[in-house]
């Protein structure tokens, strides 16, 4: 077959409870529901012992769509903040703010000594300190 065969939950039943009735090994069965491969009675056969009914169903396949859910959860989290809380908040974001634009300022001004004085040691020199 060029197209690949899907099969109800009910059919499916239908061939297990066969098999069980019958007694019929899974190359009966799948020779007595017209049905291509054996194996597939037996994977059939293995899940429902496993999963039950739920194992017999369509497991949708590829990658789930992206969803909104994440992004509600955020908005969320904002909304259950207290009035107060999202004060703090905004004080600390603005906070940030004015502290980045200081150092912005402070390196326009004069690059060479703002980057002296946030200079990180090289490797090489902790070596060398280390070792004194």
């Amino acid at each position: 077959k060029k197209t690949k065969q899907f099969y109800s939950v009910q059919f499916k039943l239908d061939v297990l409870s066969y098999m069980k009735r019958t007694g019929a090994s899974h190359q009966d069965t799948a020779i007595h529901f017209n049905l291509n491969d054996p194996t597939l009675v037996a994977s059939w056969y293995h899940r429902f012992l496993k999963e039950g009914i739920k194992g017999l169903q369509r497991k949708p396949k590829g990658r789930p769509s992206m969803s909104k859910k994440q992004k509600l959860t955020v908005n969320n989290q904002e909304k259950t903040m207290s009035r107060e809380e999202q004060l703090e908040r905004e004080n600390e974001l603005l906070r940030l703010e004015v502290a980045y634009l200081k150092k912005l300022k402070a390196f326009r001004e004069n690059p060479d000594a703002f980057l002296e004085k946030y200079k990180q040691p090289s490797p090489s020199n902790l070596n060398k300190r280390d070792l004194d």
